[in-house]
Parts: C-alpha cells; sequence; structure tokens
C-alpha cells in the first residue's frame, strides 16, 4: 500500500488556545509568529492546520452548512439570464427588480472569490482556496473547464500561504509534465490583476515565443470568458499579443460619453496590466510587478540563467524590505548542463526549514515538489483523487473511463521498459518524477562513473524499507568527558548520518600504549575526509567539511564493504568540525586518511594525542615522506597520479558494490547524497564535490595495500664464517678452509 508523504494534518496549537481565538475571531490572515503557522482563513477563524513541505498552513474552519450537491465537484451552470451581459454599462441599463434578483448571487461569487468554498467530495468535506475556486469555476482552458484535481488543491493551498506569508517572495514549485501549471498560473494572472489597481503583471518562460504562447492563449482567452461582474473595463483590442490592460480606454472619455450620463468616476478603471518579456537575465529590471509568472524555469540554456534572472527580478517585488508583489515559478528541469543545475539550486535554496535570521529562505521563495503519482493524467479517478495502488476492481474516471492499474504499477512498468537505455529512464524520471533526486537526474555520458549503478542504487534505496535504515543523529562525549568514550544519539537535526552503529563490544575501541592511543578496529573498516581550515568565509559560502567511514571484509560482527556513515556539514567553527571527526573516530575506534593540504585537523588530532589514527599515505615509503607528513600523517591532492587514483577507487568500488548485483540483490551503499556527488564528478572541479573526496578516501584507506610502493630488494654479499660438515658414516667431519 502507497503512503503518501505530501501532506499531513497536524496539531501545532494547543485545543484551549485554538478554541478561545476563534471564539474571538484573532486569527488574522497571514504569519502568525507565535503559533508559527501561515494563516490563510479569512474569517478570524482557523480549523485544520495542513503540514505541506513543512509549511504550516491553517486552513478555514468547516462551516456549519453544506451544499451536498453531486458529492463531487461540479462548475456551477453561469445563469442564462446573465450570460448575454457582456459589461458593466450593459448591467446598468437594467431594470433595479432585475438587479435585487441577481445581486445575491454576484455577491456570493465574490465571496467565494475571497474566502474559498467549500463542498463534498466523495463524502468528505473539502476546501478550496478562491484561487482554486476561480480556476475551477471561471477560467476557460484548452479542454474547456478544468478538472478538479487533489493534487491541485493542495497546490492551491500552498500558494495562498505563499501569498499571506509577509516573510515570502512566492513559491519554486518541481513539477511533473503535464500538471495544468501553466494554466493554474495564467488563471491565477487573470484573478489578480481583475482586483488590483495601479499594478504591474509580469510573464516569462524558457523564452521569448514560449511566454508569447502563455500570453496568448492562456491569459488572454481567460480573461475574455470572466463573467462581466469579475471583468474590469479594459483598453485596446479584446485579444491582444503584448499586452493586457485593465484601464479606461481614451475613445470612452468623450463629450458624448460625458453628456449621457457616465460620469468619469464610473468610467474609472483599474490601471493595471499584464505583459510578457523576452527571456533574459534582465527582464523586467527596474519594474514593480504584483505577480510574476516564471513558467518553465528549469530550462533556462545558456547564455540565459534562472539565478541571475531570479537575482534581478526579486527586487521587482519589494520596496526596501517589504515585499509587494509575489512569484509564481514552476517548471520541469533539464538535464544539469541545460538549465537544471541554476533551477535545481534555486529549488534547494527556497527550503522552508532553512531561513535567515529574518525569516526568509535563501531564495525568498519557498520550494514545492508534488511527486507525479498526484497528477498523472489515466490515473484520477471521477472525484479528482489518484489512484495510486492498483484497484481490486476497476474505478471510474473523469470521463467515464475505466482505470485498472495504480499508477504506481504503471509506473514501475515503464521503468522496468526503459532499463536498457539509462538516458531515456532519465528523461523519464526528469518528466515524470517520483522523487526531487529523479526530477534532478542527470544525463550519463556528463559522468566518468557508472551512472546506471549509480541510479539503480538510487532507486533502491528511494525504497521506504532500505531508506529507512539510515538514522541521523549525533556524536557526544559520555557525561561531557572528553577522551573518555562517546555515545551515538539519534538526532533529525543531528550532522551525522549512520547505517550501522557497531555492537557495544566494538564501540569505542581504543587502544593506549605508553601514552599513545591507537585505532582498535583498524582491522574492522577506515574512515576518509575532506576537511576545512577557516571558520568562515568572506562569502558565507565556503566548502563543507565530509567524513564517510567504510568496512572492509572482517571476520567482526560487521557487514562488509559498506559505506556505514556520511557527515556532510559546516558547523559554526572549524574545531567543531574537527571534534565531530574525533569523536566518530574514536565510536568506532578506525583510523583515518585526510587530505593534509588542509592540515589542522590531523593537527588537532596529534594534539589530542590521536596521531596514530591518522594514516600516512599509502604510496611512499615512511622514510620517504615529508618532516609534516612524518608528523601529522595524511595525503597530499596535487598529484595527478594520486587524483587518478582515487577517482579509480571510486569507480573500482561503484562496480563492484553499488546498484544491482549479479545475485539479484541491491548494494549496501545507502547515502543518497554521496550517491549524486558520484554521479556529477568532475575530476577537472573536484574541490567542488566534497563527499565524493571523503569517500574516495575512505576507500584508499580500506585498500591501501594496493597502493604501497614497489621496493626494489637489494642484494647484498655477506661475508659470514659458517662451519660446513660432511655428513657421512657415523660421525659428521668439519670440513675444513670453507667459507
Amino acid at each position: 500500500m502507497y503512503e503518501q508523504t505530501l501532506f499531513e494534518v497536524i496539531e501545532p496549537i494547543k485545543i484551549n488556545t485554538l478554541k478561545r481565538h476563534n471564539k474571538a475571531r484573532r486569527w488574522k490572515y497571514g504569519y502568525d509568529k507565535e503559533n508559527d503557522i501561515v494563516v490563510i482563513s479569512k474569517t478570524g477563524q482557523i480549523g485544520d492546520v495542513y503540514s505541506i513541505q513543512n509549511l504550516k498552513i491553517a486552513l478555514p474552519p468547516m462551516p456549519s452548512k453544506i451544499t451536498k450537491g453531486e458529492n463531487k465537484w461540479g462548475k456551477s451552470e453561469y445563469p442564462k439570464e446573465l450570460n448575454i451581459i457582456k459589461t458593466i454599462f450593459d448591467w446598468k441599463s437594467y431594470p433595479e427588480e432585475f438587479k435585487d434578483q441577481w445581486e445575491p448571487y454576484i455577491d456570493e461569487e465574490f465571496k467565494r472569490r475571497d474566502e474559498g468554498h467549500w463542498f463534498y467530495n466523495k463524502d468528505k468535506p473539502t476546501y478550496i482556496t478562491g484561487t482554486h475556486y476561480m480556476y475551477l469555476q471561471w477560467s476557460k482552458i484548452d479542454v474547456g473547464a478544468p478538472e478538479f484535481r487533489e493534487a491541485n488543491r493542495l497546490f492551491f493551498i500552498f500558494w495562498e500561504a505563499c501569498k499571506a506569508d509577509s516573510r515570502c517572495y512566492g513559491m519554486c514549485y518541481l513539477k511533473n509534465r503535464r500538471s495544468g501549471f501553466s494554466f493554474m498560473a495564467s488563471s491565477e494572472a487573470v484573478n489578480m490583476a481583475t482586483i488590483s489597481s495601479d499594478s504591474r503583471f509580469g510573464i516569462l518562460s524558457k523564452s521569448g515565443s514560449d511566454a508569447k504562447k502563455m500570453f496568448t492563449d492562456k491569459v488572454v482567452p481567460i480573461s475574455v470568458n470572466y463573467p462581466f461582474f469579475f471583468k474590469p473595463i479594459q483598453d485596446g483590442m479584446d485579444r491582444p499579443k503584448t499586452e493586457l490592460a485593465y484601464r479606461v480606454p481614451a475613445s470612452k472619455l468623450t463629450r458624448k460619453s460625458i453628456q449621457s450620463g457616465q460620469t468619469r468616476e464610473e468610467l474609472q478603471g483599474l490601471d493595471t496590466t499584464i505583459d510578457w518579456k523576452n527571456t533574459g537575465d534582465n527582464s523586467y529590471d527596474g519594474e514593480k510587478l504584483k505577480l510574476l509568472v516564471h513558467d518553465e524555469s528549469g530550462k533556462w540554456e545558456r547564455p540565459d540563467n534562472i539565478l541571475n534572472n531570479w537575482r534581478v527580478t526579486k527586487t521587482t517585488l519589494r520596496l526596501g524590505s517589504r515585499i509587494i508583489g509575489k512569484c509564481m515559478m514552476g517548471s520541469t528541469s533539464n538535464a544539469l548542463d541545460k538549465g537544471g543545475e541554476n533551477f535545481k539550486k534555486l529549488y534547494y535554496d527556497s527550503d522552508v526549514t532553512k531561513r535567515n535570521a529574518n525569516g526568509q529562505t535563501r531564495s525568498g521563495l519557498y520550494s514545492l515538489f508534488i511527486p507525479m503519482e498526484w497528477n498523472y493524467e489515466g490515473f484520477i479517478d471521477s472525484f479528482g483523487n489518484p489512484v495510486f495502488d492498483t484497484p481490486r476492481k476497476p474505478i471510474e474516471g473523469p470521463y467515464g473511463d475505466l482505470i485498472e492499474v495504480g499508477v504506481i504499477d504503471h509506473w514501475n512498468n515503464e521503468v522496468d521498459g526503459l532499463k536498457g537505455d539509462q538516458d531515456a529512464l532519465n528523461e523519464m524520471y526528469r518528466q515524470f518524477p517520483r522523487t526531487e533526486e529523479h526530477a534532478f537526474r542527470d544525463e550519463t555520458q556528463n559522468s566518468i562513473f557508472n551512472l546506471a549503478k549509480i541510479y539503480e542504487q538510487i532507486d533502491y534505496n528511494d525504497d521506504i524499507y532500505s531508506s529507512a535504515g539510515i538514522t541521523q543523529g549525533s556524536f557526544s562525549w559520555a557525561n561531557g568527558i572528553k577522551d573518555s568514550s562517546v555515545v551515538f544519539t539519534p538526532n533529525p537535526n543531528g550532522r551525522f548520518k549512520v547505517s550501522w552503529v557497531p555492537p557495544t563490544n566494538l564501540q569505542n575501541r581504543v587502544i593506549e600504549k605508553r601514552g599513545v592511543l591507537y585505532p582498535g578496529n583498524e582491522h574492522v573498516g577506515a574512515f576518509g575526509c575532506d576537511s576545512y581550515d577557516i571558520s568562515g568565509t568572506t562569502d558565507g559560502k565556503g566548502s563543507k567539511g565530509a567524513l564517510h567511514g567504510l568496512t572492509k571484509f572482517s571476520m567482526e560482527e560487521a557487514p562488509s564493504n559498506m559505506f556505514f556513515l556520511e557527515y556532510v556539514a559546516r558547523p559554526q567553527t572549524a574545531e567543531m568540525f574537527f571534534e565531530d571527526v574525533l569523536m566518530a573516530l574514536h565510536f568506532y575506534g578506525m583510523p583515518i586518511l585526510a587530505e593534509n593540504n588542509k592540515p589542522r585537523l590531523l593537527y588537532y588530532l596529534k594534539r589530542r594525542g590521536y596521531r596514530k589514527f591518522s594514516i600516512n599515505r599509502p604510496d611512499k615509503a615512511f622514510n620517504k615522506l615529508s618532516v609534516a607528513e612524518k608528523e601529522i600523517g595524511g595525503m597530499p591532492n596535487s598529484s595527478e597520479d594520486i587524483k587518478q587514483a582515487h577517482a579509480a577507487a571510486i569507480e573500482s568500488y561503484i562496480q563492484k558494490y553499488v546498484g544491482l548485483q549479479s545475485d539479484g540483490t541491491y548494494g549496501q551503499m545507502y547515502f543518497n547524497s554521496t550517491l549524486n556527488d558520484w554521479a556529477k564528478y568532475d575530476l577537472a572541479k573536484r574541490t567542488k564535490f566534497d563527499a565524493a573526496i571523503s569517500s574516495g578516501l575512505a576507500i584508499m584507506a580500506c585498500n591501501r595495500h594496493l597502493y604501497a610502493p614497489n621496493q626494489e630488494r637489494q642484494k647484498l654479499k655477506l661475508s659470514f664464517n659458517i662451519a660446513k660438515y660432511k655428513n657421512e658414516g657415523q660421525k659428521s667431519k668439519l670440513i675444513k678452509n670453507y667459507g
């Protein structure tokens, strides 16, 4: 059975606080700092709180009465009496009794537009935002009226939270192909523009022609088909090519129109426009926008750069520190060297769990990923719910068609059919991703390693059962006493990820000889480390420290040839990193091979008495080492031979122990971040790949006998007077003059 992880209903507020605030209608639309929730209710009351991609969103409470209707979403028919009315001027000409009859209907539509709407869907009270309602009820798309989909309901709830949160510049939506984003974004542009005065709305896409097509084929038709009571006065053509302008047409301000009783006040327009721009780093530079629709942002290819563009357009959405506009960004991802890499960075810089002191993410946006199984055409039932698992009986689709196979089984079948063509498989993953890793899959020709085996392992790890074997946590000294014994504590915020903890008899096995500490489990495994020396950098970035633990084959109670620890982090100070490394070495009782071009870690170990934990470079005899190498150990990274040997070590490990094995099992390499680092590894830019460098050193440490220098044996003539005897007869006789 498929278990969804896209959202959950949580209870972050004490029930008494919730009831008290609801009674007094004290909940305000926007970010509630005290309870760390984003309130999207406009009634002063809240109901369920959703957690969507770690963003806690408070919905309106369920009303006491909801019209049952057809027990599913259905677009309401537009009354024929109103359909013939095209403009507000036509409406004003109708008698008052006609207006009185239809004003309640119009008022209700405005209320739903503002506050959202409740309806029963498959016997379940269901809330949709006002924006979602406008999309379903009043937006014309290529197939006519949009379908209700549960995935889109969650999308619009998340988007409403982005609009409500004063800390947020908008959303960065990582999607699957044909998810409806372009139409939903177009609908929102028209919805917001038709209630905003003196505002500008912009559209960007992977090319100028794509932006123009979105404008002419999606935005304009939606605007044209709005009912008269939502449609402002429009200037220019009904179906413009470059700009949709909601303002008073100059032709209307004539003597005749004024004399006929229509005052200037009555003719007042919004002075709001929607337009599109050609793709470029400086698109919309210098303008002030209420909404920027950013379509296909994961497909900007050189020389266009989505990161550079966002740095520019971000300023169009703010006045000083005050955010006055929002960005609705969404896309599938191209291969990494075709724009995907920049979009990937932007997406991960939008993680709501990683905020600065101002409460904002690094990009200012909020990231959202909806897996393909939620929004895959042909596998949505008549109620708009995804059919995850293959049903026992066929399920009716939205058009009366029968769904006999679940989307998960269908997707797996597609994957199985493409396993012989890794690039085709990766393209499918990018188009229809089930995980974020799928969405950012690269092309195989861009890797020096066997990407097929790496991705086989990643896919296996993505399975819930295998990924459950990783524990995140922290190491600490028992009772705070350094160099005593180390304990491991599970902690979701810990910097360590481990897939194996040694049994008690192997923990903290450190041997002391004449005041010198030695690793007691050297025969079990070893660590590799890519260190750093400087606590802070001028740009606030800097490379991360990385540490990996790998077992060998041994007779101990330990798995063989398995990476059991991954650490890729940059604590506040370098000393904190050094202490983290030391505690891991102590706990596992294993030595470490580190690059000595950044020697502070190795000096730190020496000062603490752990010099014998630091492995000397294996490619040189001890008497050939430099003075510094003899003092602290480690391996340089300057030699081309060492770089090649390091890459070869990773390649050999991948071939032997990663992905599908000959016996039908899979490798025991469970750390996807390291696997992805291997997938992207570039020998010419190796310093960017902290995890790859660290893990490669761990492999070399466990196999250091392979790198030992071939010493020529020197044949020496030795002159020893050794007695030789003739052993014949009953007595041995000395042979004289021998030697």
